[in-house]
């Protein structure tokens, strides 16, 4: 039997070590889907990461509709991944914050030896413009962008994308970002995976 993703609980040690690096793959993965695999796995294999963190989320501010609920998500998130190196965490929850920007730095402050990596599918890139100070993120942080299914050469021309673009490493370069930090971002095509959480939900 594989083994279970390492899970947080308030009381957990979350087993960071100075040197290490950790992608952070954030959503309300509501509900998690095929196409989140893809995207944390080929961030793992192409990085080189040693964790990957499925930070899931209480709620998504730029979302209206409330997601389900989060032990539920996080849950289906397990089942979903069922890998060693994946933790499931319900860490914005247990810090009280809601926003990205609040997270890494809290993680950045308490962890100065662990090397952080965020990561999103292509469609968050086209609107990472509209998160909460995205660009004090892409500052503190390297940022993977994983090809998905969709209007891709729009999301790579989008407001963030354009402003980020002295920033942007090379695909076959992407390990080198764990190495230089932030700013830094690489957009890496992947063979696509056309499931989403939207289609899911409406065939609940």
């Amino acid at each position: 039997m594989a083994a279970r993703p390492l899970r947080f609980t308030a009381a957990s040690d979350e087993g960071l070590k100075p040197g290490m690096v950790v992608g952070l793959y954030g959503g309300s993965f509501d509900p998690p889907h095929r196409g989140h695999r893809h995207v944390a796995m080929t961030a793992m294999k192409r990085l080189g990461l040693d964790r990957v963190w499925w930070v899931v989320s209480p709620h998504n501010p730029l979302k209206p509709r409330a997601p389900e609920d989060l032990d539920a998500r996080m849950d289906a998130v397990e089942r979903l991944i069922n890998h060693p190196r994946h933790v499931v965490t319900d860490i914005e929850a247990r810090i009280g914050t809601r926003y990205t920007a609040d997270l890494i730095a809290w993680l950045v402050t308490g962890y100065p030896g662990v090397r952080f990596v965020w990561i999103m599918g292509a469609d968050g890139l086209g609107s990472f413009h509209r998160w909460q100070d995205w660009r004090a993120i892409a500052a503190h942080v390297p940022i993977v962008v994983v090809s998905r299914p969709g209007p891709s050469l729009k999301w790579r021309l989008g407001r963030a994308a354009r402003e980020m673009a002295g920033a942007r490493v090379c695909a076959t370069q992407a390990r080198k970002l764990v190495l230089s930090g932030a700013p830094g971002w690489t957009y890496i095509t992947a063979p696509l995976h056309a499931e989403a959480s939207s289609v899911l939900r409406r065939g609940r």
